[in-house]
């Protein structure tokens, strides 16, 4: 394995240090302004004359909503106050009028940068030049105000100026001894190796490596501890750069030649400075054009998985480091050497203090025990070997009981001296650009998963991904101007640095001045740090990571993603990191794809006898639609139709055409609703063509409803096949154009057999709906299929039970409009044409040219119409959607708001030439005057029709839904 570490531990997303982060942020002192913590303000903050709150942190908008919806509206700010003529402290005495929020500053700082709850107004977008000059003027006022202040010692408050010169910092030294052991650690483990030590070009820069790796991490720790929104950022180098830099060596040394090593030695140092450069200005455009959404892509139980693979990663690590392993295998080799009687004790030492300190850490929340327990360990450590009276230092490196110190003598600067720019060979970099790409590719992975983690480990709601990830290409492109490599902010040392006490500024700062001063002093000391102190603070952390990652959300995780965490973490940890990564997104997709297709794509499914169109239709072809209207079978889908859930599509249909189903129920017509589909793959539109094979053998008619011919659905099937120009899947726009082309071919067969009822040369009757010839395989081809019998019986009934034929012959001889009310009432009144002959005289013919409006929404309803020819649209633009509702001949209109005496809520259009019989409010008001009883039963009949009307409107709508 190449490159997981210690610093890698940033994958992780833990929960165990929120109890102590709780407990340490209400112990902590405050701290230099977040972001604006120059020398300046520094200065001006340590000499204040009171002890000023440290200000909040960014208030903007959570991750979360970063994620979902990049920033809100920017609050308005408020208007800047009148200014004052008097003297600053002759304020005016609040009255009634006066504001309840005054303009004084608050520990968020002025109304001018704040709204009233606190949250920051977002400045107008400028011009780089005003916003420049904003920058400059307020750096001159806080130098003036630092000036100011340095120069009147009377102002200074010393209590203030103690706690902030002296309290502080050494409250902050048991922190910063965790994370200057850390930093010497991966200095040790990683800087050292920077360089292809192997070759023996490079044999010799071992602790240049070091030095490299010490400036890069300094520059980082004062890039985060100064702008990053997480105060106890670790910033160090990234530790993946060095199987990327061993290529770089290897293609470098290939071209230029081993004849020739201080060009080898100055293009190759050269190249990984470009390579930091190039990192550095990825991060930022990343940052710039706010790509740091991105990360709500990746699964979570990817970077669990993740997390518990770094975790393994650091327990072999300690296994390397206290063992002396070099490279650790899982062979028997590898296991004899462990099991030897020299090695035995320096890897079992380690790992039970680390146990111990595992456990004692779940029962311990105080943010001193930590980095107790760690200073115990050399103290102990030594007070031991003193005791045996074993003390010597080269005995105890060689039997792996403290480390070995690089040479001595060599300046921590030597590696500037390497910088040859005449003797760099710029062809040999050029061939290093693959290489620096995916090595800048492979250091993005970092930042989207360390940011979010981070933030869940210390409830952090603030965090700015694309803020981070500017800073980190601020960070990488100083460290290469620098000569020195890429850097980030590593996850594992900031949670064991803020769980130690470390959750200030200024805490990072004396970090980097340490840090600074063991790089300078030499790294002669560290060639008497005990190994086993390092190897207990790698087991711990390895513990930690792999416990949160494996055993913490074992009941949280669903288990397909429980088993994708397992892989991840044995891939990761056996095999490699990048493996892993793949195992883990591999797996993600696969599960996606399972748990998916187990959620079916069929929304809801209907029967026409349920849910009918909202064509009004007379009361015969009503009923008759209510008894064959089980023919007709609704299935509305909707999601993303893929292989994954076509399928299941597939599946239901088949269940209803068989031959069991088909025998208890059997269906003509089949609508597919996709008014809720978002799209589909090549797989669904062949899973609809293998439907409508099926369904035209079974002489099932397929109609596709809900789909556009110009949307992308609609464009997809059209370029599949389905519903082409020789095919016979019908494809309507709306559900309700579906089911009124479905009725109309079932009202056929009633037509038909009206027809053959008809005695022979008797005239139609002018409200039959105007007839065209007859299709074969609807009703006239000689058929003795159930669905066929089922209509022909069901026409007949109706036919039958309301004597429609005799009583069309009968009512012939009558004259409009009492033909008309006689046929329409017939099923919704008990009286005779005596009853009704009176209200013959209360109503008035009205004719109407295609496209008139009868009425509009919110208008009087004045009027009550009996249509007897043509036909009218009823469209219900509502806030809750839009409806049409198609009246035809035979039925009536407006009757609602008619006779309750309310507005119109619809707009009612004459589609065709219209020939109808109105009612209006005088006659009505005449009808009620001199023939109550007319006017009686005109009420009931009107209920009776709006109550249908509502059954069959509510069930659309709930259909629609």
């Amino acid at each position: 394995m190449s490159f997981p570490r210690l610093g890698l531990s940033s994958w992780r997303s833990p929960s165990y240090l929120s109890h102590d982060i709780h407990e340490s942020s209400q112990e902590q002192e405050s701290s230099p302004k977040d972001v604006h913590n120059d020398s300046a303000a520094l200065a001006s903050y340590l000499l204040s004359a009171k002890s000023v709150p440290e200000p909040q942190p960014y208030e903007g908008p959570s991750m979360l909503t970063e994620m979902i919806k990049r920033s809100p509206p920017p609050s308005q700010p408020p208007s800047p106050p009148e200014p004052c003529d008097g003297p600053a402290d002759a304020m005016p005495s609040p009255t009634e009028e006066s504001p309840l929020l005054s303009s004084s500053e608050t520990g968020y700082g002025t109304e001018d940068n704040f709204d009233a709850e606190g949250q920051k107004v977002e400045p107008p977008k400028g011009r780089w030049g005003a916003a420049l000059m904003q920058s400059l003027v307020s750096k001159k006022k806080q130098a003036v105000n630092v000036i100011t202040t340095v120069a009147n010692p009377k102002r200074w408050d010393r209590k203030a100026v103690w706690k902030r010169c002296c309290v502080d910092p050494v409250a902050c030294l048991p922190a910063v001894i965790v994370g200057l052991l850390l930093n010497i650690l991966d200095a040790l483990s990683y800087g050292m190796i920077l360089f292809p030590l192997g070759d023996p070009l490079f044999a010799h820069l071992g602790a240049a490596g070091i030095s490299i790796f010490y400036v890069s991490t300094i520059l980082s720790q004062l890039t985060f501890s100064t702008g990053s929104i997480f105060k106890g950022a670790i910033g160090s180098e990234l530790i993946e750069v060095v199987p990327f830099f061993h290529s770089m060596a290897k293609t470098i040394t290939t071209i230029v030649g081993r004849d020739n090593p201080d060009a080898v030695i100055a293009t190759t140092i050269t190249s990984y400075a470009l390579s930091s450069m190039l990192t550095g200005l990825v991060f930022y455009s990343m940052g710039k054009f706010k790509l740091g959404s991105l990360v709500g892509f990746i699964p979570r139980h990817i970077l669990i998985g993740c997390i518990g693979g770094v975790g393994w990663f650091l327990i072999v690590t300690g296994f390397e480091v206290t063992a002396k392993l070099g490279s650790f295998h899982y062979d028997l080799e590898t296991a004899k050497k462990l099991i030897e009687v020299d090695t035995l004790p320096l890897w079992l030492i380690p790992l039970g203090a680390a146990t111990a300190l595992f456990y004692a850490l779940m029962r311990i929340h105080s943010k001193y025990f930590l980095p107790l327990f760690i200073l115990s360990v050399p103290l102990i450590f030594y007070l031991s070997v003193f005791a045996s009276g074993n003390f010597d230092p080269p005995y105890l490196r060689e039997h792996g009981w403290i480390f070995e110190g690089p040479p001595s003598g060599e300046p921590w600067w030597y590696f500037y001296t390497l910088y040859k720019f005449n003797l760099v060979h710029w062809d040999a970099i050029g061939r290093c650009v693959p290489a620096m790409l995916a090595l800048t590719f492979f250091g993005i992975l970092h930042v989207p998963i360390n940011v979010p983690a981070l933030a869940q480990q210390t409830g952090e709601d603030h965090a700015n991904l694309d803020h981070e990830l500017k800073l980190h290409g601020f960070s990488n492109l100083i460290s290469g101007l620098a000569g020195s490599i890429q850097n980030y902010l590593v996850y594992a040392n900031t949670a064991m640095f803020v769980k130690s006490g470390g959750n200030t500024r200024l805490a990072g700062y004396e970090l980097a001045v340490l840090t600074f001063l063991v790089m300078t002093v030499g790294p002669s000391t560290i060639g008497f740090i005990p190994v086993m102190m390092v190897g207990v603070l790698i087991y711990e952390l390895g513990f930690e990571l792999l416990s949160e990652a494996v055993w913490a959300p074992k009941k949280k995780l669903e288990p397909m993603e429980y088993m994708t965490v397992i892989a991840i973490v044995l891939v990761m940890g056996i095999y490699d990191f990048v493996y892993g990564i793949l195992v883990g997104v591999i797996l993600a997709l696969a599960s996606l794809v399972f748990q998916t297709s187990r959620i079916s794509a069929v929304r809801n499914t209907f029967s026409g006898d349920v849910v009918g169109s909202t064509v009004r239709r007379n009361p015969t072809q009503h009923h008759y639609l209510k008894n064959t209207g089980r023919q007709v079978k609704i299935l509305k889908l909707s999601g993303f139709l893929f292989f994954g859930t076509i399928v299941g599509v597939e599946k239901q249909i088949r269940d209803l055409i068989s031959a069991e189903a088909y025998e208890r129920r059997p269906i003509k017509f089949l609508i597919l609703d996709l008014w809720h589909v978002s799209g589909l793959d090549y797989s669904a539109g062949e899973g609809f063509n293998t439907i409508a094979r099926l369904l035209k053998r079974k002489g099932i008619v397929l109609t596709i409803s809900g789909v556009q011919p110009d949307s992308g659905v609609g464009r997809t099937l059209r370029t599949m096949g389905v519903a082409g120009e020789q095919d016979e899947v019908l494809m309507l726009p709306t559900l309700n154009s579906a089911l009124e082309s479905c009725e109309n071919e079932l009202l056929k067969t009633f037509y038909a057999s009206q027809e053959q009822a008809r005695p022979a040369n008797e005239p139609t009757s002018s409200l039959d709906v105007p007839r065209g010839t007859p299709r074969l395989d609807t009703f006239s081809m000689p058929d003795n299929s159930p669905r066929t019998m089922e209509r022909t019986v069901a026409a007949k009934t109706v036919i039958e039970e309301h004597d429609t034929v005799h009583r069309a012959a009968k009512w012939r001889h009558f004259t409009a409009p009492l033909r008309l009310i006689l046929q329409i009432f017939d099923d919704l009144s008990d009286k005779n044409e005596d009853f009704w002959f009176g209200a013959s005289k209360y109503f008035v013919r009205r004719h109407y040219a295609e496209g008139f409006v009868l009425f509009r929404p919110g208008g009087p309803a004045d009027g009550f119409w009996l249509l007897e020819k043509g036909m009218l649209r009823a469209e219900y633009n509502l806030p809750q959607g839009f409806l049409c509702e198609s009246i035809v001949a035979g039925t009536t209109c407006g009757e609602l708001p008619f006779f309750s005496n309310s507005r119109r809520t619809a707009t009612v259009i004459a589609e065709r030439e219209c020939d109808t019989w109105l009612l209006t409010r005088e006659n009505w008001d005449l009808m009620r005057e001199k023939d109550p009883d007319i006017a009686s039963e005109f009420l009931n009949v009107g209920f009776k029709l709006s109550s249908e009307r509502m059954e069959s409107i509510t069930g659309h709508t709930l259909a629609m839904a």
